[in-house]
């Protein structure tokens, strides 16, 4: 008996992003709207505290912000995504905004995505929890919403775990949630 497989779903594209500036933050929506689609969710920026990791390379004083786009994606595109992203994050970084910040990576772009069940962040570092997704990428199921919450799993970030973007992130699950339900979107 053969088995029968079955396509994925579609999923709502979210950035998370990490930057010194504002202006460079709404830049970097500007050009990933451009992109992707219209960003139909917007978290509030929020301070950058959970670790020094980035300080070396992106200075201090991070500002953290995500936004997910109205126009559903299939999850095979996402290692495309990061590919992409790390292309704007080198562009953004060369723009007078990126240099007048005087560090080597002025923007941190993170893109991943929300099904019903998960948040997924692709990667370009493999690690024990993380699965090759193609083209040098690598993705983790970085949260799981169970019982009508976000849950972490043991390797999450713990900015992630601490609850801080769970607002953003219902949002965007609220939103997609609507969109599979009426059969409103393009893919």
């Amino acid at each position: 008996m053969s088995q029968q497989l079955h396509p994925p779903g579609p999923v709502k594209l979210v950035v998370g992003m990490l930057c010194g500036d504002r202006a460079l933050l709404d830049e970097a929506i500007t050009q990933m709207a451009a992109r992707w689609g219209s960003v139909d969710v917007r978290s509030a920026v929020m301070e950058f505290g959970q670790t020094r990791y980035y300080e070396a390379e992106m200075g201090a004083g991070l500002l953290r912000q995500f936004v997910s786009f109205a126009r559903l994606i299939d999850p095979g595109e996402l290692a495309r995504i990061k590919h992409e992203s790390n292309t704007l994050e080198e562009s953004l970084g060369a723009t007078e905004l990126g240099a007048a910040l005087g560090v080597a990576r002025p923007i941190n772009l993170d893109p991943g995505y929300v099904e019903a069940s998960k948040l997924v962040l692709a990667t370009t570092k493999n690690y024990s929890h993380r699965i090759y997704i193609g083209e040098s990428m690598y993705a983790e199921a970085t949260l799981h919403y169970h019982r009508g919450k976000w849950t972490s799993w043991p390797y999450t970030y713990p900015d992630y775990g601490s609850g801080a973007y769970d607002g953003f992130l219902s949002e965007a699950r609220r939103i997609l949630m609507e969109q599979l339900s009426s059969q409103k979107y393009d893919i």
